[in-house]
């Protein structure tokens, strides 16, 4: 009976082992802020990790990381369920080509190439003028919630990487989500020209 007891004991402090094995890494945000601009709402970002000589070596050995920064924008509403006003999902890919030697980190159509890991990471944790709510949104009046996150997508990892991941927090960076409160601001009233000015 009581080698059984102890059985048990050791089973569920490996299981513990385990589970604070597999936790991800984690990516700070650091700060992040949404300004008007002529076609929209732009979001900038600025996230902080520690790229592990693990995550170095798999792209240096030619595996490229795809990271995922998501976008959420939310209207509070107490008599019913809270309102998505905008999302988005932008992806980026980090690789290196051994034959230039250098890094690149692409995201749609765009990349771009730098000379060492150092310089891409840097561009990488700052996200720039992201469009998030297209011009054409209609946001109400009203104070939201936007809310931004960064994650290693390990689900585009090769098969043997995605079973270590895991495992091991070697594989994973992921953020919480860091939230704060927008208010919308209205569009500039257009102004009627003053009467005996030129067309």
């Amino acid at each position: 009976m009581r080698g059984l007891v102890l059985l048990k004991s050791l089973l569920a402090a490996l299981a513990c082992v385990a589970a604070l094995g597999a936790r991800a890494d984690e990516i700070e945000v650091r700060e992040a802020r949404l300004a008007a601009t002529e076609e929209g709402v732009a979001l900038d970002a600025d996230f902080a990790f520690d790229f592990n000589p693990r995550l170095a070596e798999t792209v240096a050995n030619g595996v490229p990381l795809y990271f995922v920064v998501e976008f959420e924008l939310t209207r509070r509403r107490w008599w019913w369920f809270d309102e998505t006003s905008a999302a988005k999902r932008m992806q980026l890919r980090l690789s290196y080509h051994p034959l230039s030697r250098q890094y690149r980190l692409s995201t749609g159509l765009l990349q771009q190439q730098f000379a060492s890991l150092d310089e891409a990471l840097h561009v990488l944790k700052h996200v720039r003028n992201w469009l998030v709510v297209e011009r054409d949104v209609q946001l109400a009046d009203a104070s939201h919630e936007a809310a931004v996150r960064m994650r290693l997508d390990i689900t585009l990892l090769p098969k043997p990487f995605q079973v270590s991941a895991l495992t091991s927090r070697e594989l994973s960076l992921e953020s919480q989500w860091k939230r704060f409160a927008f208010q919308p601001q209205p569009p500039a009233e257009p102004r009627e020209p003053k009467e005996g000015a030129t067309q």
